[in-house]
């Protein structure tokens, strides 16, 4: 039998409702024989069942949960299930190769990251927890995907919080991880699981990239913080008249200059550049854009450097509006779940009134399909994602 959580009286509502997080601050009992990284019931102050989860008093975060069926049973078979349920969504919404697999909360699988890159597939376990269950996670994979090989990308700073190291590995017999993939469209990328950024692609902005159509065509295209070139290459191949990549990274250039050779694409060029810089640079030369992109990694990953983060959002936004010429096109975003779409409003919002501009809201979009938002669990969602045009 689990060992048993018991919340205060007055809090779990948020739990009861359906998030899966249970912190360390709601808690009124904790059995005395609990290990971190065991498997907890957890009960209201009423001594109603609410979950079954894993304990790890070295987080804030002290329960994650896995399920609210106290008779079902964690084990290989439940991870089966879990990972068959969320890529039958996935093949349902049209996805084939290149997309995730498992959203952690969004798929009832808390700290869970699988994407799949071809036949390819790349883990990243974020808990003590999760990590318990590492090798049921393998095999299940193994035998849902019989995929060539899998790769572990648990080099992320926040496994040191669950009392885990960081590494990074083969959890196969070791393959190529430099590879090609092809997206929607046919746009070619070069990608490298073992040491591009996250688990070696963004696949978080596939709609996004297919939505720039009528921005981009025929027009002159800035695209900031580009890393291998995504979105300048999609604004490529829906014909814009030029696109000007730029990402203060000297390897993400390369790659983005091979992935625009990789697709024989003669109408973008990448530059190492500060976006900061650069975007006042261009307004001393008085130079203009039709259309600027704006993509760039999380100005915050903590709730306390919130004002901070939205003290860079405007300035990086107030800068790309000012060298907009009329009728042109903004296409900004945030990846931060703290931004809240309120938050990032009412920045862009300040930008436009200190450019002494008036913008017109043309799109409002979130992370791709396979990143799904559950409501109710704020955290998965993070992307925010705007087209606005100067009016």
């Amino acid at each position: 039998m689990s060992a048993i959580i018991k919340l205060q009286r007055g809090k779990g509502y948020r739990v009861e409702a359906g998030h899966p997080w249970v912190y360390n601050n709601e808690v009124e009992l904790v059995d005395q024989d609990i290990v971190d990284g065991d498997l907890v019931e957890v009960y209201n102050f009423k001594n109603n069942f609410i979950g079954k989860g894993f304990y790890n008093s070295k987080s804030q975060i002290l329960i994650r949960l896995l399920t609210r069926d106290a008779a079902e049973t964690i084990d290989e078979s439940f991870f089966i299930r879990k990972i068959t349920a969320s890529n039958i969504l996935r093949e349902q919404l049209g996805y084939t190769n290149n997309y995730r697999v498992v959203f952690g909360e969004a798929d009832g699988l808390p700290s869970l990251v699988v994407d799949k890159f071809n036949d390819v597939l790349v883990v990243q376990i974020l808990t003590l927890g999760m990590e318990q269950w590492k090798q049921e996670i393998i095999h299940a994979l193994t035998k849902i995907f019989a995929p060539s090989g899998i790769y572990e990308r648990n080099d992320v700073p926040v496994r040191i919080l669950e009392g885990l190291k960081e590494q990074k590995g083969f959890l196969t017999p070791p393959f190529e991880t430099k590879f090609v993939i092809e997206e929607p469209g046919g746009v070619k990328f070069g990608i490298d699981i073992e040491n591009g950024q996250k688990t070696g692609f963004f696949l978080d902005q596939k709609e996004n990239r297919l939505c720039l159509k009528p921005y981009v065509e025929n027009r002159e295209v800035l695209d900031c913080f580009c890393y291998t070139g995504s979105f300048s290459l999609y604004a490529a191949m829906f014909k814009a008249k030029h696109v000007l990549g730029l990402d203060i990274s000297e390897e993400a250039i390369k790659q983005a200059e091979a992935n625009a050779r990789l697709n024989q694409f003669s109408n973008c060029t990448f530059e190492v550049q500060n976006t900061f810089d650069a975007l006042t640079n261009y307004h001393r030369q008085q130079r203009k854009f039709d259309t600027i992109i704006l993509d760039p990694p999380a100005f915050t990953k903590s709730r306390h450097n919130i004002d901070n983060a939205l003290k860079g959002y405007k300035e990086i936004n107030l800068k790309a509006l000012k060298l907009l010429n009329k009728g042109g096109y903004l296409i900004t975003c945030t990846c931060s779940h703290f931004i809240t779409e309120e938050h990032f409003v009412n920045v862009l919002f300040e930008a436009a009134n200190d450019a002494q501009i008036q913008i017109r809201q043309l799109e409002y979009r979130i992370q791709s399909h396979d990143h799904p938002y559950i409501w109710g669990i704020d955290e998965t969602l993070y992307l925010k994602f705007y087209v606005l045009q100067v009016v």
